[in-house]
């Protein structure tokens, strides 16, 4: 009875507001104005096209974080499975009747605003496994068949995401549930036997990539095969990056940016123009901010009584971590070009809101730490 009543207990709003991560809010903040910064500086030293949207939509997207860290933890699993069948739904719409951009078909035009749903389910994704394997019991997890339906929660929108085509999406997922499974206790003898899978398949696989990312590996391999071709992006932010220097050419002082020779310099490159200008001190600055807050959401993570709240934690911090260093390794030629933007920094509307949704769910968790939360059903008060 006891039990029951303290399941049942909800926090007041002022309670919320106490456990409420201002600590994350500030970081989050100071890395969207470094973002702003850039924005301004990549258009010539004016708001537009990039720099005022791109501040809009981080208050706008500041507002859904913190009402979603209001909502009890509880709803968010109870809401997982049809928020993740949306996306899917989604993703599947973009298939038949999306907006192609840059030779691929990623967007959807719903009339008020086009998403990219691709990045919509980044979060929903981790928010349904989260409440799988919260369900799971632990003598489940040494067997094979448990963690098929979490295999096919992640197989439907790779598969969905490869055909549109965008490798680097699908790659995160792929990556985002492996490390859910590892964080939910998965042997690892399954992670063993899906590397050989994966290993064994690279040569079937490399036949069904498009002609341009087959050039993407290649150039990665060797960027001098084709300067002033495939290669053009990579040497150029390359040049870029060790033109900076230790303390940079100066805000809005980048000459491979401006110049035009930086391709992408507000989206993909940004990182690297943010390099040019404020040299590897302004590079590490933002890479510290970047470490605190993956510190922050692992802090989180451990705090959070549930299963429930602690995979989603790990899950939606990783996803912002995966973001930002395939970026940085991406411009740093660590790995090949795939079209991943810098967390908050890069111009773009879908991702930074829907990142900010999962810095809402992260902010929940830790709003509601000690919160029982239900194994199986759907009311706050079934254990």
């Amino acid at each position: 009875m006891a039990l029951r009543s303290f399941q049942n207990q909800k926090l007041g709003l002022g309670q919320k507001l106490g456990r409420m991560t201002w600590g994350l809010v500030l970081l989050l903040t100071l890395v969207a104005a470094v973002g702003s910064a850039m924005l301004y500086s990549a258009a010539g030293g004016s708001i537009r096209p990039w720099a005022m949207p791109q501040a809009v939509r981080f208050l706008v997207g500041l507002g859904v974080m913190l009402t979603v860290a209001l909502v009890d933890v509880r709803v968010w699993r109870r809401w997982a499975y049809p928020l993740h069948g949306l996306s899917v739904v989604l993703l599947i719409a973009v298939d038949v009747m999306g907006e192609i951009g840059m030779g691929a078909q990623r967007w959807l035009d719903l009339w008020v605003i086009q998403i990219q749903p691709s990045e919509l389910v980044k979060i929903t994704l981790v928010l349904a496994l989260a409440r799988y394997f919260h369900g799971i019991v632990a003598e489940d997890m040494p067997r094979f068949w448990p963690i098929v339906p979490p295999m096919l929660l992640i197989l439907a929108p790779v598969a969905l995401v490869m055909k549109q085509p965008d490798l680097g999406t699908g790659t995160m997922l792929a990556v985002t549930g492996a490390v859910v499974f590892f964080v939910a206790g998965v042997r690892l003898r399954w992670f063993a036997a899906a590397a050989v899978l994966v290993l064994s398949a690279l040569p079937i696989a490399w036949g069904f990539l498009h002609d341009y990312q087959q050039q993407r590996i290649l150039t990665y391999l060797d960027p001098q095969r084709d300067p002033l071709g495939a290669g053009y992006h990579i040497l150029q932010s390359k040049i870029a990056l060790g033109s900076g220097g230790v303390f940079g050419k100066g805000y809005m002082g980048g000459t491979q940016a401006h110049l035009r020779f930086l391709p992408e310099r507000h989206t993909d490159f940004i990182f690297t123009m943010l390099a040019e200008e404020f040299g590897i001190v302004g590079a590490v600055a933002l890479l510290t901010l970047y470490a605190l807050i993956i510190v922050y959401g692992y802090a989180i993570a451990f705090r959070s009584a549930s299963p429930f709240g602690r995979i989603l934690a790990v899950g939606m911090i990783s996803v912002f971590f995966l973001y930002a260093s395939i970026n940085v390794a991406m411009v740093t030629g660590v790995v090949p070009v795939v079209g991943v933007p810098l967390p908050l920094v890069s111009y773009g509307g879908t991702s930074m809101l829907t990142l900010l949704f999962g810095f809402g769910l992260l902010a929940s968790v830790n709003i509601h730490r000690d919160v029982p939360v239900p194994r199986r059903g759907f009311g706050p008060a079934e254990a």
